[in-house]
């Protein structure tokens, strides 16, 4: 009855609109930060995602989603003398991203990617003729 308690405790008094809780999954773990920033020319997508390696990631655009996830699995293990297990340890981790992207202004043909110190960039350009227009509309 316990667990049934918690969760009623959980719901009545979390604050369903506590941002400060925003990239934590069900099991504890963070989902990685993402920082989108827009210039003229591209969007600039900055994910932190330490302690892996560019080998670890899975990068793809499906109808103008772009989904970017990963997969990670550590094992560790001690044995005694007698070659019984005293210890063993795994862990096992994966997120997934997923963006869409407006079709009629990203170039999804040239999007590169590139991992260096924990972050992952993502440099996607806006199509040659998708510059923003400001016009002015006559009052009547």
């Amino acid at each position: 009855m316990t667990g049934l308690n918690s969760f009623f405790d959980d719901f009545f008094t979390k604050d369903l609109f506590n941002w400060n809780e925003k990239n934590l999954t069900e099991m504890g773990f963070t989902m990685p930060s993402v920082n989108v920033k827009e210039t003229e020319t591209h969007y600039e997508i900055e994910m932190a995602v330490p302690g892996l390696k560019k080998e670890d990631f899975k990068i793809n655009i499906d109808r103008n989603i772009l989904t970017i996830s990963s997969e990670s699995q550590t094992e560790n293990e001690e044995r005694d003398e007698k070659k019984n297990y005293t210890r063993r340890e795994f862990n096992y981790q994966s997120f997934t991203r997923s963006f869409t992207m407006p079709s009629d202004i990203v170039d999804v043909e040239h999007i590169e990617a590139k991992y260096d110190n924990g972050i992952l960039k993502l440099a996607v350009p806006k199509r040659e003729n998708a510059k923003k227009e400001v016009k002015t509309i006559e009052i009547k």
